[in-house]
């Protein structure tokens, strides 16, 4: 931060633990003005804490409750899209946030496993996933858990908003990083 305010944290450094859609409201309430931001570092990633946490069901390692939402108490869970969207809606966040290759098939899977009941938990899911599962097991399920958990938390939405407002609060000669994970961040 260029300004010399109390709130820069250990050598000149504010975390700021909010979602990255937020960021100019956040640094706003902080004092910060547009144009004043020498750098922003933004780590996309999911942390190790949550994927290790089973009942917010981010993870096929567990059979937990199918969550994913990164503020559980907002929104949409994981089984709620698996439950209400259609085949062609669940074959576009198959195809778009995962790469999965046989998202058509895997979205009219799902819809005959609602024929049966509703997606409860990360098993419902990964038995679905066994019937038509192309490759290694592991990648197709962790694309699959991918796609769902960027759905949720509409990823490439807070994304798209985060790296806007980035521009605008950022100083002449300024610096972005961003910490990506995968093809579509």
């Amino acid at each position: 931060n260029t300004m010399n305010k109390p709130f820069a944290g250990h050598a000149g450094f504010h975390f700021v633990p909010a979602n990255f859609r937020f960021l100019k409201r956040q640094l706003r309430a902080l004092g910060v003005r547009t144009g004043s931001v020498d750098g922003i570092l933004a780590d996309l990633g999911v942390s190790s804490h949550q994927l290790d946490t089973p009942e917010r069901g981010f993870s096929y390692r567990f059979d937990a409750a199918l969550d994913m939402r990164m503020d559980p108490s907002a929104g949409q869970s994981a089984a709620d899209v698996l439950n209400e969207y259609t085949a062609d809606e669940l074959q576009r966040v198959f195809s778009e946030f995962g790469e999965v290759r046989n998202a058509r098939t895997l979205a009219q899977a799902c819809l005959q496993f609602r024929e049966k009941g509703r997606f409860r938990t990360t098993s419902d899911l990964t038995s679905v996933c066994d019937t038509v599962m192309m490759g290694e097991r592991w990648r197709y399920l962790s694309q699959v858990f991918q796609a769902l958990r960027m759905e949720v938390n509409d990823e490439t939405g807070a994304l798209e908003d985060f790296l806007r407002d980035a521009l605008e609060m950022l100083a002449p000669g300024g610096r972005i990083v961003v910490i990506a994970y995968h093809s579509i961040e």
